[in-house]
């Protein structure tokens, strides 16, 4: 089937001046063929755990290859430096412990500064929710004994401070990180500045994105090869960090190593569902919001795009990605599979009504993912029912599911009750 497209203002949806071609009408999404995640390269299927392990990495080898670039390997060292702890922060109820993580023994070159606010009260290990910030760890929380992090804007002169707001005291707004309801709860929160980790540059040209977005922790794996079509990408190095915060937590020991809820919305959502796919540590992986490149199936051709992402946004995917742009029927993979690769851990996809986010793609690509739980593991896979209405729950299964709202773009009051719930239940804390 013909696609029919429908231009539509990047000063709308990108906040830039060019145009990109998207399709909003679903009964011009061409059919489709999604590729079986239970069936190996060679044409084998999948018929138990240990080849379900080699499927995995088969996979887990196309997107890095062909959508975000290497993940690269574990830090030979880790340093950690406390920068403040045993104080007492939220009305007295919670513990903040700052450390800065570096990568080389004289503690010079990329670092990384982690804020971890703990239940004062609690018994023993406490179960840990993570996700990566974006203004900085002075904006998680008004307390003004966090350390902050001015947020660079390489594409502008000089530096500017982080993103004024905090995202723990203000109900109004579209993104929220309720820190007094996680400590309430008994988790306690890691957390550091995206920013921190790899310069997010957006917008810019396309050479300040090639000087600058391949910094911070970049400087740690050598020079980048022109020549080379899945080098290390922004989100790959994101997703990256998020694993070095589950370091964190590991030599942590009032953190509960075995009870890790990981998050995050937009594009720290994409970076979130890429660590868990690649790290089986995090028990619960919970992406919000993520968009194109994260949670919708590609080949439902919907919202954005391929053409979109590897034009927008360069330094989040890596050039073997550029083949697919209007050609998203080429895709040997699709979404299902990297969220596949998260069984039998719980996953949960949370989404919303803005049709550039496609999020019935985001159901679709779910249920696409689904035997992996049921076949292989025996686990209650995705609930049998239809594309759920805004609000409606009725898609979160027992460690498998999808929900929507409506509203604003951001990570929200509903999400976290709807993830905070799924997660206490996979953990064994309700």
């Amino acid at each position: 089937m013909k696609k029919t497209l429908i231009l539509i203002s990047a000063l709308l949806l990108l906040g830039a001046s060019s145009a990109f071609a998207q399709n909003y009408d679903k009964s011009a999404i061409p059919p489709y063929t999604l590729p079986d995640p239970l069936v190996m390269a060679n044409g084998k299927k999948v018929r138990n755990v240990k080849a379900w392990e080699a499927r995995k990495a088969e996979i887990q080898e196309m997107f890095q290859t062909e959508m975000y670039g290497r993940m690269p390997g574990d830090p030979e060292q880790i340093v950690l430096e406390t920068l403040e702890e045993g104080g007492t922060t939220i009305a007295g109820f919670a513990t903040r412990r700052q450390v800065r993580m570096w990568f080389n023994p004289d503690k010079t070159g990329p670092k990384i500064d982690w804020l971890i606010i703990s239940p004062k009260y609690a018994k023993g290990p406490v179960p840990v929710v993570i996700l990566l910030n974006y203004g900085g760890n002075q904006t998680v929380l008004a307390d003004p004994e966090i350390v902050g992090y001015p947020k660079e804007e390489f594409w502008k002169d000089g530096v500017l401070p982080g993103e004024p707001g905090c995202l723990s005291g203000n109900p109004s707004a579209d993104s929220i990180i309720p820190v007094d309801l996680l400590i309430s709860r008994g988790y306690a929160l890691v957390t550091a500045c995206y920013d921190q980790i790899a310069p997010d540059i957006d917008p810019g040209t396309d050479e300040e994105k090639e000087l600058y977005a391949y910094t911070k922790v970049f400087d740690l794996w050598g020079l980048r090869d022109p020549q080379r079509t899945d080098n290390t990408t922004s989100l790959m190095a994101w997703a990256w960090g998020l694993r070095r915060g589950m370091d964190l937590i590991e030599k942590e020991p009032a953190l509960d190593q075995s009870k890790v809820l990981l998050t995050g919305f937009s594009r720290l959502g994409k970076a979130a569902l890429i660590a868990g796919a690649f790290d089986e540590r995090f028990a619960v992986v919970a992406p919000v919001q993520t968009g194109g490149g994260g949670c919708p199936l590609q080949k439902h051709y919907y919202g954005e795009n391929v053409q979109t992402m590897t034009t927008k946004f360069k330094h989040w995917y890596c050039r073997g990605y550029d083949k697919y742009a209007e050609n998203e029927a080429a895709l040997p993979f699709d979404q299902h599979m990297l969220m596949a690769c998260i069984a039998p851990r719980a996953f949960l996809c949370l989404g919303f009504d803005n049709p550039w986010y496609d999020t019935e793609g985001e159901y679709l690509a779910v249920k696409a993912a689904s035997p992996v739980w049921k076949k292989l593991y025996h686990r209650k896979g995705f609930p049998k029912v239809p594309w759920p209405d805004d609000l409606d729950t009725s898609a979160i299964g027992e460690c498998l599911g999808y929900v929507r709202r409506p509203e604003g773009h951001g990570i929200g009051a509903y999400d976290w009750t709807w993830m905070l719930e799924f997660s206490d239940r996979n953990l064994g804390l309700r």
